[in-house]
């Protein structure tokens, strides 16, 4: 799924401005997150509101190492909305949650730096 989490790992190839445009990043606030025991690899299932144009979307999420479920509940996170459902398991994940690997490839969650309107698009 990943190319690579080498942050010495040369850039991907250049890209159009319009590819760029065409992959829609919204921010969410996380409303109810659990534990997804059956997942292969540890993971939370994450509600997210995107606000009134997207709405409440779900997603499957590999960030055990840093979070728990009560401290995600409230968080504001980016995430892709525009790739298709993907079945995960039993759960089916709505929207790519994302995240930077720390030093030992663990995810850390992208997030504003201040509370911003939930639905907001990514520029």
């Amino acid at each position: 799924m990943h190319a690579t989490h080498d942050p010495a790992a040369p850039p991907a190839p250049e890209i159009g401005f319009d590819d760029f445009l065409a992959v829609d990043v919204r921010v969410g606030t996380i409303v109810a997150a659990e534990p997804f025991p059956e997942a292969r690899k540890p993971a939370f299932k994450l509600t997210i509101d995107f606000g009134a144009t997207i709405g409440v979307k779900r997603s499957s999420a590999q960030i055990t190492e840093h979070y728990d479920c009560t401290g995600l509940v409230g968080r504001q996170v980016a995430a892709v909305v525009n790739f298709p459902p993907r079945q995960i398991g039993k759960f089916m994940s709505q929207v790519l949650t994302l995240g930077f690997p720390d030093g030992d490839g663990k995810v850390v969650l992208v997030h504003p730096g201040v509370p911003v309107p939930n639905g907001g698009r990514l520029f």
